[in-house]
């Protein structure tokens, strides 16, 4: 995208506009970022783009027309008896349309990726409730569509050259009620899941209902719910006579979101954020996502390449540095389950390479003098993954160890409650053994 007019991005710490803003500038579209909180935003933007400060409802922080708007909406047959939560998305699109600038609205259904409002209500419904009772809105239909996909109608619409203004609608290839999405979302992740039909729950008894099983509060579940009632499907095919996009289906839709998820927590530095975010709670870790997160530190004077090794020497005959035992119980249970055990210990006592397992893990990343990611292998109802990090801060090096687990369903989530307090003993005691380990150190935890 060459000569391109300058764009400017509003929503840049929402869901839409902060996925927005790195394809952008990814493709090399000269972006300013409005924000009530410029704050907020200057550090997760690029060098060249511009952050200015501005809101919409102050008439005199917005003193220069544009040429062209972008808006995102939602779906909705504006001839009938509309939720307010949509008709007032539709009205926003009407009163653009009364500026001079031309404006190209979409209108989408259900938007399928991490983070987005819909998909985690599902999300949250699959994954705790083996057993869900479906109110009447369970059955309306929807015609959801990827994120990837309304990322690319969003910048190709950039390109269009027609001043005037245009309305598309927006979807994936599929008509499909909410329950068959959350079919579809258990498939993947591999879950059994019973859905009983009921013909009374009214959306305010529905609202309170997700806020017990869903991270959604009552009163956003309520605006949820009042919108899940209404269809959302395409009505026109305009948008395929303008645009290259063609989307995926939502079972592909579905998979991409979690594929994405699984690549973009791998990149997070989770460290990062649990320090920004103050004090852990003592009870659980803490929740990235699906993902459940324990995680503490200890701070030594050795260099980060002595403080590494111990670290690479874990497992095997060197053992684990403290309850070895309570390793060898587990791995003797896992054999009874079918489980690989600890029978293969470890291929060198002090070398260590990506593929390579530890009993019952598997080396899934490995970076000499700074960090080691184990895959375990072992039965568990989900995912789990132990981590070692090594970093300097402040004149000291700090030695973070933190465990992660991505529950599947109900089972997995009892599953970490359950073990939890067996947990923080075993791994608060290899954290500061793993550290006194080190010669000659002074040792403080965090």
């Amino acid at each position: 995208m060459t000569n391109q007019p300058l764009v400017l991005l509003t929503g840049v710490t929402g869901y839409i506009g902060g996925r927005m803003l790195p394809k952008l500038e990814e493709q090399g579209v000269p972006v300013r970022c409005m924000s009530r909180r410029p704050q907020s935003v200057e550090n997760a933007v690029a060098e060249t783009t511009e952050v200015v400060a501005a809101d919409v409802l102050d008439a005199d922080s917005i003193d220069q027309q544009v040429q062209k708007i972008v808006y995102l909406g939602g779906l909705g047959n504006p001839d009938h008896e509309l939720s307010k939560h949509l008709r007032s998305r539709q009205e926003i699109g009407n009163i653009l349309r009364t500026s001079t600038a031309s404006v190209v609205e979409f209108r989408a259904s259900i938007i399928i990726g991490s983070g987005s409002l819909s998909f985690e209500m599902i999300r949250s419904l699959v994954e705790r409730l083996p057993v869900m009772i479906c109110p009447k809105w369970v059955r309306v239909l929807a015609q959801p569509i990827a994120i990837e996909d309304v990322l690319e109608y969003l910048v190709e619409a950039l390109e269009l050259d027609d001043d005037e203004s245009l309305i598309f609608e927006i979807g994936g290839p599929d008509q499909l009620s909410y329950g068959e999405i959350m079919r579809l979302y258990a498939k993947e992740r591999g879950l059994t899941r019973l859905m009983i039909p009921v013909p009374l729950l009214t959306p305010y008894l529905s609202s309170l209902w997700l806020g017990l099983v869903t991270p959604l509060y009552a009163r956003i579940g309520r605006k949820l719910v009042g919108s899940l009632r209404n269809p959302t499907l395409v009505s026109s095919n305009l948008s395929d006579r303008y645009f290259r996009v063609r989307p995926r289906s939502t079972q592909k839709a579905i998979a991409r979101a979690l594929l994405n998820e699984d690549m973009e927590f791998a990149a997070t530095r989770w460290s990062d954020a649990l320090s920004a975010g103050g004090e852990q709670p003592s009870w659980g870790g803490v929740r990235f996502g699906s993902r459940l997160v324990d995680s503490r530190v200890c701070r030594v004077t050795a260099n980060p390449e002595d403080a590494f090794v111990p670290i690479r020497r874990n497992g095997g005959e060197n053992g684990w540095y403290y309850g070895n035992w309570l390793r060898q119980l587990r791995g003797f249970l896992d054999l009874l389950a079918g489980g690989v055990g600890v029978r293969r210990g470890r291929k060198h006592p002090d070398k260590l390479r990506v593929g390579e397992t530890v009993d019952f893990w598997r080396v899934e990343d490995y970076q000499p003098g700074r960090l080691l990611r184990l895959k375990a292998e072992m039965k568990v109802p989900g995912r789990a993954w132990l981590v070692f990090e090594v970093a300097q801060e402040e004149g000291q090096t700090l030695v973070r160890q933190t465990a992660l687990f991505d529950p599947m369903g109900t089972f997995g989530l009892v599953y970490w409650y359950t073990l939890f307090p067996l947990h923080e003993f075993v791994f608060a005691g290899m954290l500061r053994n793993i550290c006194r380990a080190i010669p000659n150190q002074n040792v403080s935890e965090a």
